[in-house]
């Protein structure tokens, strides 16, 4: 018998396939837009400039200051060059913090967003947005976040590098695999997600050995699809409040702090969950999914060990205060020693038991 469920129906238009980023201009117009700004990180700069003179006369200019976890100074900035150009939406190049910068401004401003992503990461298809002030990450979601348009180009990934090609995935893959013991979970992101933990399954090996395969590539950005719909459709957890923490606090690199994340706290609420795991023992071969995403996170050469990515032991006892202060759902009861173990475990990189 299927149970009732409410599923709210997507909002965001998707452009998929090969060679998408010139269908841009045509994307801003279908918006009734004519002035957008470009955004970037400082890294993609020269990318945004691209898409700048793509867009010709409907690009009024570029700000290539996006950073990660979203800083709210950044933020101010760029909410300021955009009223300076009289821009009416924003047009996001990059990965989680060029997207995230562009959610940001619109939030503030009602811009209308066009996300064209370069990573697996997986928010631009969510109404979440992260910001960092003070030193601590907060999360919230609001309709006004959600972008209006995804233009996924496939060609743009095939010179993602092979670590964050990894990083990103499994952070793509944390969203799914959240998405499936959701308390608001549907048929539809449940059915997303089980395509996309396949499809990353057969993709990453792939793309490790042969970077610039199309096929892989492909099968990847549409997993990175399924799983950042799931995550816009879904009541996050465990998992994304300990990345948020440990981001927003302790400065770790976003993607590689959810690779390494993953099958910590896919270990702490399996036991809670059952079956409702299955899709992710089934894609990655294992008796459990914890131990099936840290075998999988392993032979993709993914980090392991939040050691590596700058936290230290003395970081772990105040990660773990900050991590129970806000109630968040949660299927297994949240004790604050049992998040310090997960945390130990993780800072370790030993696999799950």
């Amino acid at each position: 018998m299927t149970r009732p469920f409410v599923f709210p129906g997507l909002a965001t238009r998707v452009v998929f396939g090969s060679g998408t980023l010139a269908r841009v201009p045509d994307e801003v117009a279908r918006l009734g837009r004519s002035r957008a700004l470009v955004l970037s990180t400082p890294q993609q700069q020269a990318q945004a400039q691209a898409l700048a003179g793509a867009l010709g006369a409907r690009a009024v200019g570029v700000f290539a200051g996006a950073m990660m976890h979203t800083p709210v100074e950044v933020t101010e900035a760029a909410v300021a060059a955009y009223a300076a150009a009289g821009a009416d939406c924003v047009v996001s190049l990059g990965g989680g913090s060029t997207t995230g910068l562009g959610k940001a401004i619109a939030t503030r401003s009602g811009a209308d967003q066009v996300v064209v992503p370069t990573t697996y990461a997986g928010s631009e298809m969510t109404d979440i947005l992260g910001e960092t002030a003070g030193g601590e990450k907060t999360t919230r979601r609001d309709p006004s976040i959600r972008p209006e348009v995804v233009v996924y180009d496939v060609d743009l990934t095939l010179t993602l590098p092979v670590g964050l090609t990894v990083a990103s995935a499994l952070n793509a893959i944390a969203h799914a695999m959240e998405g499936f013991y959701a308390p608001d979970r549907n048929p539809v992101t449940e059915a997303l997600s089980r395509d996309a933990m396949q499809a990353f399954a057969r993709a990453l090996p792939v793309l490790v050995a042969d970077p610039v395969n199309p096929d892989a590539r492909a099968d990847a950005l549409y997993a990175a699809w399924g799983c950042s719909t799931t995550l816009g459709h879904v009541t996050m957890a465990l998992h994304h409040k300990l990345a948020h923490v440990l981001g927003g606090s302790f400065g770790l690199p976003h993607a590689e702090t959810h690779a390494v994340l993953l099958p910590h706290t896919t270990a702490y609420n399996e036991p809670a969950v059952g079956a409702l795991l299955d899709p992710i023992r089934a894609a990655f071969g294992q008796p459990t999914a914890a131990a099936g995403l840290w075998h999988f996170a392993k032979a993709c050469h993914a980090p392991l060990r939040l050691a590596d990515l700058g936290l230290t032991a003395a970081d772990l006892d105040r990660a773990a205060e900050i991590a129970v202060r806000n109630p968040y759902a949660k299927p297994r009861p949240i004790t604050r020693t049992g998040i310090r173990d997960l945390l130990q475990n993780a800072f370790d990189g030993v696999c799950p038991a």
